[in-house]
């Protein structure tokens, strides 16, 4: 799908992959409607993109059908059409065990990154549909193909994720809308810092990571090719071979590393 002029919706625009996705949009020539909770960051990701009225900013929560219903008369408004939806917007709970989760983390995550995503499909395919051509792009987790200890309900809302997307592309199939999912690695962004866990494992070294700025030009360029999975990162694209192969030695080895990486941690907070 070319993007030059198009119109797009970012969830998440305010920070992180979402801004790197609305800027990597600007610069290919996209107009683009940056939607977020948090305002200040919005405003930040619109002055960096430094096209003017070319990218505005929404503020909403995904979570709220009320809020999420409003949004196309609101861009329609600014940008006369919708010519794709990217859903970026999640969060991430603490490297935690499920059993140590509070009912209200659980349920919040689930809220934020399956219902907050089914929220905007469900507004907005009934644009897309009428639009020659369309693009609807939904944020996933390498968590949803590789079982990470520690963050195993995270990873349970992004395969579901996971399977409503590609659902949604089965679906869709021999119309306008091509549909792809979106599967990153280990990504350098506020999520794993929020989160309460340095990535650093037993030897001492960060665990490799991709940056946003990166991240951001791989989704922009799966998007454009119509990729059924974008998978971002080459740690993601190692996991991913691997646990074709040897999904049991695969779950396997990224417990014991995961276990590098939170030894330490938990060894700081009983000393």
């Amino acid at each position: 799908m070319h993007v030059n002029d198009k119109v797009f919706v970012v969830t998440g625009g305010g920070n992180g992959m979402g801004r790197q996705v609305v800027l990597e949009l600007a610069r290919r020539g996209a107009r683009i409607a940056a939607v977020d909770l948090n305002e200040g960051g919005l405003a930040e990701t619109v002055q960096l993109a430094g096209i003017g009225s070319r990218v505005t900013a929404h503020s909403a929560n995904v979570t709220d059908r009320d809020a999420v219903a409003a949004l196309p008369d609101s861009i329609t408004s600014m940008h006369g059409q919708i010519d794709g939806v990217v859903n970026i917007a999640g969060i991430i709970h603490s490297f935690s065990d499920f059993e140590e989760l509070p009912v209200e983390v659980v349920e919040r995550v689930m809220d934020v990154n399956f219902w907050g995503t089914v929220n905007m499909c469900r507004t907005f395919l009934p644009i897309l549909r009428n639009r020659p051509a369309a693009s609807l792009v939904n944020m996933s987790s390498l968590s949803a193909l590789v079982p990470f200890a520690g963050q195993t309900f995270y990873g349970a809302s992004k395969g579901g994720v996971k399977q409503f997307s590609e659902g949604l592309y089965a679906e869709l199939l021999g119309s306008s809308i091509k549909v792809s999912t979106i599967f990153p690695g280990n990504i350098s962004t506020e999520l794993t810092t929020n989160s309460g866990v340095e990535m650093i494992d037993a030897k001492g070294k960060k665990v490799r990571s991709t940056t946003p700025e990166q991240a951001g030009r791989e989704i922009v360029e799966g998007l454009v090719k119509g990729r059924f999975r974008i998978i971002v990162g080459s740690d993601a694209r190692l996991l991913d071979a691997l646990v074709r192969l040897a999904p049991g030695w695969t779950t396997r080895m990224v417990s014991k590393q995961m276990k590098s990486v939170l030894e330490p941690r938990d060894a700081a907070k009983t000393s």
